[in-house]
């Protein structure tokens, strides 16, 4: 799916096979985020992405950069606001996200690997909570089936410790 992000234009996420495929050669870790974290967690596409978020460890961050030469990276400086990353260039620990863009698309096809590394979905719930938007309440009702007990405990303690009683609260704690 092609976004729209004002000024950076149109933005046409690379498939999370070609992005796997891409950190394998890495060889430092990477973890899936977002919205696709969530659908891996519960076994299914849950909605439709915008991008692909990816984790990585600050120390990798050039090696990282540099394995994925040719696409766009973009750094989410808080609160929120998304820059372009040149190459090279360290980002600063007040930077919590980088990203890749564009690349060219796979065969039809292919899937994503069962066995991806990604971030749980607890956390990532965790993260969306904050100021849940429309796309973050469908990947909320999605995951809470799969939640264990503990996680449901973990993620009600964690938001309201946080930001405060979330609206899923009662959700999590039945």
């Amino acid at each position: 799916m092609k976004g729209l992000y004002p000024p950076l234009g149109r933005w046409d996420p690379a498939p999370l096979t070609d992005v796997a495929a891409r950190f394998s050669r890495a060889g430092s870790p990477w973890w899936v985020a977002g919205g696709f974290a969530i659908g891996l967690a519960v076994g299914r596409r849950v909605r439709s992405h915008d991008d692909i978020d990816v984790l990585l460890l600050r120390r990798d961050q050039l090696v990282d950069q540099q394995v994925l030469a040719g696409w766009q990276w973009w750094a989410a400086d808080p609160p929120g606001s998304l820059r372009p990353w040149a190459p090279g260039e360290t980002l600063p620990s007040a930077s919590t996200t980088s990203g890749a863009g564009r690349a060219p698309r796979p065969p039809a096809g292919r899937r994503p690997r069962r066995h991806l590394r990604r971030r749980g979905a607890d956390v990532q719930l965790f993260y969306k909570a904050r100021t849940p938007r429309p796309k973050d309440e469908q990947d909320f009702d999605a995951a809470l089936p799969v939640l264990t007990e503990r996680q449901r405990g973990w993620l009600a303690d964690a938001i309201t410790d946080t930001y405060g009683p979330p609206p899923w609260l009662g959700r999590l704690r039945p």
